[in-house]
């Protein structure tokens, strides 16, 4: 536990010595989508069930802000021990990968959990200013359990990720064209009953669209789709991604950029 809990120490702090690119810039995002899609134009947007806009929106910004920043702080953990050698030398010492995962998908986790909670806290502000009341939260333990899944799923991804590519280039350019087209089409923005009927099904193929709906129910209680199916897709994604992530660290590339 002493060497886990140093390697998960080293992850947290790493973060927090440039706070304001790893928490802040994040928030502030968050809070201009807030403002401008759940507030300003908001008023204007009609769900078919009759749900405030705002409501809806505030639960998918926070499952982009938690799986956004869990992949970018495992991923830019391992480019930095790249270049500094330290990846090297943990992968010699008598040190199980699981531990050296576990850390940075905890790690991940932490730091993606701040940024999801407190824009949370800036969305409920803006629903009580405009609702005159408290959004609630209908079932805290899912709650819990799609933070956790979600966050270790794309901290573990962006450890994968980060092993294989082999230049900078390769690693923004899976943020950019697979994870940010997969996180808006995940019905973060709007729900898919609006959608036509195409669109609808390839939305049910995008793995990121059960996470946001079962974080959505576990707040909202309502989603797109049974909480059990969300439940099980993210589970199943935890599983595979920590596979993933172990065969990185084992075959991966540990050669500076």
């Amino acid at each position: 536990m002493i060497i886990f809990l140093t390697l998960l120490r080293r992850e947290i702090k790493r973060f927090l010595k440039v706070i304001i690119q790893t928490v802040v810039s994040p928030i502030v995002s968050s809070f201009l989508y807030l403002l401008v899609f759940g507030v300003s134009l908001g008023a204007s947007v009609q769900l078919k069930d009759g749900m405030v806009y705002l409501a809806f929106l505030i639960p998918g910004l926070m499952v982009m802000g938690l799986i956004n920043n869990a992949f970018q702080n495992s991923s830019s953990s391992v480019v930095t021990s790249k270049f500094s050698g330290d990846l090297e030398d943990l992968r010699v010492a008598p040190i199980p990968h699981y531990y050296i995962i576990w850390a940075m998908g905890i790690g991940g986790v932490f730091r993606g959990s701040l940024v999801a909670i407190i824009s949370g806290l800036v969305g409920s502000v803006f629903y009580y200013i405009q609702q005159h009341e408290i959004l609630p939260i209908a079932h805290p333990f899912w709650m819990i359990y799609f933070f956790i899944s979600g966050g270790l799923i794309f901290a573990f991804l962006g450890i994968f990720v980060a092993f294989i590519a082999k230049t900078f280039d390769q690693l923004s350019a899976f943020s950019t064209f697979i994870l940010l087209p997969l996180t808006y089409l995940g019905g973060v923005f709007i729900s898919i009953q609006s959608l036509p009927e195409i669109w609808q099904m390839l939305s049910k193929l995008n793995p990121l669209f059960y996470l946001i709906n079962g974080f959505r129910y576990s707040i909202l209680g309502k989603s797109d789709v049974g909480l059990n199916v969300s439940a099980m897709v993210s589970l199943v994604g935890l599983v595979i991604t920590f596979l993933m992530a172990q065969l990185a660290l084992k075959k991966g590339s540990f050669s500076r950029w």
